[in-house]
């Protein structure tokens, strides 16, 4: 870790200021309500518990309904696509401002790229005095012309709107540093990084005994030989996914046993897989695809590794969650995934968009299974030691207090 890294002030906050900000009106604003979900909701939990007045704003569905009615955290819910919409967007950012106008919070916190957008600007206009975002990888990276150029640029303006960022990773704030988006002295990493860290309790390989683990196989029709690849997140092109087929298909061809699980979502309309990609997921029978799950550690449970071959990430999230199960992560050596896999220590970092790179640390860990437990017991406790949820979040809640302190007036 370079000396340049700023890290988030964790120096414990004066009681008196604690005590004065304990009712802290915070508005956490996501593009569509699956990143609540699946990436935030311990953290609403403990932001809840900690005190703070929460609120919270997507897209409408069912996720959110459920979510908040479980977490007992109000929600607003505001139509957001997550695609360029002129119309729509105007609209979400009219219906932003006054909401915020209305309920005259203390801090926005968006997260995700449209809603990143759309609350900066609907922040500024409705003067709200803590304004923050967290990104969390840069979708254009392998866009081109154009396109690349004006959402790149989006990118600058919520870091010119936001009274702070933060980055998911520090390898992703030295990018967008050196990018020449964000000044240095604006953009943080909320302690060792990722969004809200992992729930060692809920990702523990110590809660799936040995024959729930074959019962899970046998339900999906894998062999308890069978070395399991996962791959957990959007079934898209910019995942890697194209590569990984390919590479599973040579390793079938040199008669290894083998199966893959794919956990997500297909995003055609968004980032669409080759056709024969396609076709050679749907004619395989040792490809398996589940869609999205709620519970992707019963898929890590089961598995030998997690494979994550993709061509950007903000961190990599996933890959913590892997690690925690005990599991060694292969993915690539990019942006995000530095951070969160440790090269030779926890895993294997490879070059994006190279099969051969992916086939021979795959077919290396398959044929060393004593480097499969070392780098997923590496992993476990490299986990526990800086990525543990509740050190993410209450690191989170001593930035917002810190703020508080600094931006507004005593209460």
């Amino acid at each position: 870790m370079t000396n340049d890294i700023e890290l988030v002030d964790l120096t414990p906050i004066p009681e008196a200021v604690s005590i004065a900000t304990s009712q802290l009106r915070v508005c956490r604003v996501v593009t569509v309500p699956i990143s609540f979900v699946g990436l935030l909701s311990e953290q609403l939990r403990y932001l809840r518990d900690q005190g703070i007045r929460l609120i919270l704003v997507s897209s409408p569905g069912p996720e959110l309904d459920t979510l908040a009615s479980s977490l007992q955290i109000p929600y607003h819910p505001i139509f957001i696509t997550r695609q360029p919409n002129p119309k729509y967007d105007m609209l979400a950012l009219y219906e932003l401002i006054r909401y915020f106008r209305s309920e005259r919070f203390d801090i926005v916190h968006s997260v995700t790229p449209k809603a990143g957008l759309l609350t900066a600007l609907a922040g500024k206009i409705a003067r709200i005095p803590i304004r923050l975002h967290t990104y969390t990888g840069q979708v254009w990276v392998e866009s081109q012309g154009v396109s690349r150029a004006v959402i790149r640029e989006f990118d600058r303006l919520v870091a010119i709107l936001n009274t702070r960022c933060y980055a998911d990773s520090h390898s992703q704030r030295q990018f967008l540093i050196d990018e020449g988006l964000v000044n240095p002295t604006k953009i943080s990493v909320i302690g060792a990084g990722s969004i809200a860290g992992v729930d060692l309790t809920r990702f523990n390989p110590d809660r799936f005994l040995p024959d729930a683990r074959e019962q899970m196989r046998h339900s999906l029709g894998i062999s308890q030989t069978s070395f399991v690849i996962l791959f957990v997140g959007r079934i898209t092109k910019d995942k890697g996914i194209a590569e990984l087929v390919e590479v599973f298909s040579m390793l079938l061809a040199s008669e290894i046993d083998t199966d893959l699980i794919f956990v997500g979502p297909f995003e055609p309309e968004r980032d669409p897989l080759p056709e024969d990609t396609i076709k050679k997921i749907e004619d395989c029978p040792k490809i398996h695809v589940v869609g999205f799950s709620h519970e992707p550690e019963r898929f890590m449970a089961l598995a030998n590794v997690l494979c994550l071959p993709s061509y950007r990430e903000g961190f990599g999230g996933v890959a913590i969650e892997a690690a925690a199960m005990g599991l060694p992560v292969v993915g690539t050596s990019i942006v995000g995934l530095r951070d969160a896999v440790e090269d030779g220590v926890t895993g294997v970092l490879v070059l994006p968009k190279n099969p051969e790179d992916l086939y021979d640390a795959l077919s290396g860990l398959i044929a060393n299974p004593e480097k499969q437990q070392l780098l997923g017991q590496r992993g476990r406790e490299r986990v526990e030691k800086l990525f543990d949820a509740k050190i993410i979040n209450a690191a989170q809640v001593s930035e917002y207090h810190r703020l508080a302190s600094c931006y507004l007036a005593p209460r």
